[in-house]
């Protein structure tokens, strides 16, 4: 796995960098004392000192190396927080079982982001906030040639340049709140969801059993 080469590295390399937008997304996400907040690849760390007192966390990724990474950072953080390996694509969480979710880095890395933004939603609550940090193509126009091909030597690291989030969010329970500009003139973006509060339809007899 790329992020096995990466975990001993990624932090010198890349901390400083990343730190203005994961700082942005953490703060407009609003977290609020007990309340539950979920980080999906959450990697080495980087946000658990960014969550407030009062906050209960579980971050999760498929990287074992990365999270030992992780567990370095649990003493920077002033919430509680739990480490638990798994697929952002498949969590082993109930549904609607977090207030918030952080996405931060996420949907340019994994191999199916759209179903990775439906896991996100299924275990947050009706109503609840999800925060995405991360690079996208921008909407409405065909990738560029020069995109394209850059896009072949960026995977090869472990990350995707060509991704738009309208198409990751078009059958999504939520909407967006807030879509600001990050890193690289925007290249990067921070985007505030609020998942779909559910509706009660009309209650339906229940078929007989045959």
């Amino acid at each position: 796995m790329v992020y096995r080469a990466w975990a001993p590295v990624y932090d010198r390399v890349l901390q400083r960098f990343f730190a203005p937008g994961r700082t942005t997304a953490v703060r407009i996400l609003a977290l609020r004392p007990g309340e539950r907040v979920l980080l999906v690849g959450v990697g080495t760390g980087q946000d658990l000192p960014l969550l407030p007192v009062g906050v209960s966390a579980v971050g999760v990724d498929l990287s074992e190396h990365m999270l030992r990474r992780a567990e370095k950072r649990l003493v920077e953080s002033a919430a509680a927080v739990e480490l638990a390996q798994g697929d952002a694509a498949a969590l082993d969480m109930a549904a609607s079982s977090f207030d918030a979710v952080i996405l931060h880095l996420v949907h340019s890395v994994v191999p199916d982001p759209a179903t990775v933004i439906a896991e996100a939603m299924r275990v947050l609550r009706p109503g609840g906030r999800a925060v995405i940090f991360d690079k996208f193509a921008p909407e409405g126009q065909p990738l560029s040639p020069a995109r394209r091909v850059l896009n072949l030597m960026t995977t090869a690291f472990g990350t995707a340049i060509d991704r738009r989030l309208g198409d990751l969010l078009a059958s999504a329970p939520c909407r967006v709140i807030s879509d600001r500009p990050s890193l690289l003139g925007g290249e990067y973006r921070v985007v505030l969801l609020r998942r779909n509060a559910v509706v009660p339809g009309p209650t339906s007899a229940a078929a007989p059993h045959s």
